[in-house]
């Protein structure tokens, strides 16, 4: 499976589009986990993002790789809620996410926003290019004890920092868990930030919010 894994991350990062999603359906249907295909759509968005800011590629190409993710996501989410089918939905508690000022993607986060969905948490998506006083105003109305903070391209990490700065200068940090995720985040990131934890995949992502809210994974 690894030739196939390698293929279509440079089919998905080279813009080939017919390919790429003629070799995802056939991954799944030769029993590809879906985890595995998660994990390729963000190794090829990793490259996209880097040729995005060395002007290698431009908003065009953002906009067709994010329909190429999606298009897989929808090939995959049905097989995570029929896997996740049967294990007793029930409401863990809220999250509100959304994608920070000056960044307009949302592939990242609309796959977290699913994962959390099918695994029992009220998740409330506020969209894209969201500044940081919406965000408090949806903490504050909201009453949401967790909150994550998408953003693909290194210069939404300015845009992190200054809304958990707001979040805090409204009184409202200790309120709340804030996870950060997409593009390069890493722990030096998630520190500058000030975030409370930093996912690499929707998984982890998940994970963490079970962690936070005391629910076994």
């Amino acid at each position: 499976m690894s030739g196939q894994h390698e293929r279509l991350v440079q089919l998905i990062s080279d813009m080939e589009e017919v390919e790429a999603m003629a070799l995802a359906r056939e991954m799944l249907d030769g029993g590809a986990a879906p985890t595995e295909m998660l994990g390729i759509c963000r190794e090829a968005m990793d490259i996209v993002g880097k040729r995005f800011e060395q002007q290698e590629y431009f908003v065009p190409e953002l906009i067709l790789a994010g329909e190429m993710l999606e298009q897989i996501g929808d090939m995959v989410k049905p097989l995570i809620a029929e896997a996740a089918e049967g294990e007793g939905k029930k409401s863990i508690g809220k999250v509100l996410i959304g994608t920070v000022h000056g960044d307009l993607h949302d592939i990242g986060k609309n796959i977290v926003t699913f994962m959390l969905d099918v695994n029992g948490f009220e998740v409330i998506d506020i969209g894209i290019d969201v500044p940081p006083e919406k965000f408090v105003e949806m903490i504050r109305t909201e009453k949401t004890p967790v909150v994550g903070l998408s953003g693909f391209l290194t210069l939404a990490f300015d845009s992190m920092k200054e809304t958990i700065e707001a979040i805090a200068a409204e009184g409202l940090r200790d309120d709340v868990k804030i996870m950060i995720g997409g593009g390069q985040v890493d722990q030096k990131v998630c520190d500058y930030t000030g975030a409370d934890a930093f996912g690499v995949n929707a998984m982890q992502a998940v994970s963490q919010c079970k962690e936070w809210f005391g629910v076994a994974s």
